[in-house]
């Protein structure tokens, strides 16, 4: 049976409110509203937060915002070893019931896709591969390269191979330890009936003109960089990491990462973050218009961009108050 809105509650509020949208859409800041107006918790859904050691350059909540209300799961990893959907699905669904058991409205915000959709619809019931297999993934990545694991992975697993770049490097290596320790490709295990969570979901998603989100995304990496983003980056590469670490990958580190090397200006180097940023919103707006992370009833979308001004924001969340409490 579903979980009900915790007491105390508003009427009509889901126990689970996903926000959700591309990068530079305003997620964080209506979170932060829709926290405030509903006693809400901010559960990160977004696989770069979870890292401690990029603050700016992931753009997580400022300490302002973390002290106005409660948010969970936000700068809580170690940039090795790498977090997984399925931790975040375990950790996520025990901040939802913290929440719920204290009188606060669980809401989930994030772009990541992968994460959501393992939240809402379950996943796979994969055992874990154990160390050495673990281990042996890692090694042959570090020997081989990514293209001939890719190689190999064809050779023993071929219906997994078949689903993945040869220069996917985090992903073949799963593939790898779990074929390994298993003794099951990821696509046999995948195609066993996941159990979705016994929660309720309703989803906002954010749907911004394209042309706003590309303004928006150019402003925010160059407030970063007046954040010290920069120097942010230099002490994260300075700390020696695995080069196959996700946290790497974050949009603005490869592009920095050169710059410190000497192999580019500063301004070439945010054009080409700002220019694989909007890549990635590409990306997710597509995702996004073929995956419903809730019933088309309970999804409500807005074609805007959400920014904290005031006479827009009381705007913006009555129309929300009128999508979750439709009665009241």
């Amino acid at each position: 049976m579903a979980v009900a809105p915790p007491a105390g509650i508003p009427a009509g509020i889901p126990a689970g409110l996903i926000v959700t949208g591309p990068t530079a859409s305003g997620k964080s800041a209506l979170a932060l509203a829709l926290a405030r107006r509903y006693a809400g918790t901010v559960i990160n859904a977004d696989a770069m937060q979870l890292y401690r050691d990029l603050h700016i350059l992931t753009a997580r909540p400022s300490a302002a915002d973390a002290a106005a209300v409660p948010h969970v799961l936000y700068g809580v990893r170690p940039v090795t070893p790498p977090a997984t959907a399925a931790w975040w699905r375990d950790a996520a669904l025990a901040e939802m019931h913290a929440a719920h058991a204290a009188g606060r409205v669980p809401i989930l915000c994030g772009g990541s896709g992968m994460y959501l959709t393992a939240l809402v619809g379950g996943l796979a019931p994969i055992p874990d591969p154990g160390p050495a297999a673990r281990a042996e993934a890692r090694a042959l990545l570090a020997a081989l390269g990514p293209a001939a694991l890719h190689a190999r992975l064809a050779e023993a697993d071929p219906a997994t191979a078949a689903t993945l770049r040869p220069s996917d490097s985090q992903r073949l290596a799963r593939a790898w330890e779990v074929w390994r320790g298993t003794g099951r490709g990821l696509v046999a295990w995948h195609a066993a009936p996941a159990v979705p969570p016994a929660w309720r979901f309703a989803a906002i998603r954010l749907d911004p003109p394209r042309a706003e989100l590309r303004d928006a995304a150019a402003a925010r990496f160059h407030a970063m960089l007046a954040d010290g983003a920069l120097e942010e980056v230099r002490a994260l590469l300075g700390r020696g990491f695995p080069p196959d670490a996700p946290l790497l990958r974050a949009h603005g580190v490869p592009e920095l990462g050169a710059h410190l090397r000497g192999a580019t200006s500063l301004d070439a180097a945010a054009a080409a973050a700002i220019a694989a940023t909007l890549r990635y919103v590409k990306r997710q707006v597509t995702w996004f218009r073929h995956h419903n992370l809730a019933p088309e009833a309970d999804t409500h979308m807005i074609h805007a961009r959400f920014t904290g001004q005031t006479q827009f924001s009381e705007s913006f969340l009555s129309q929300i108050d009128r999508f979750l409490r439709p009665s009241a």
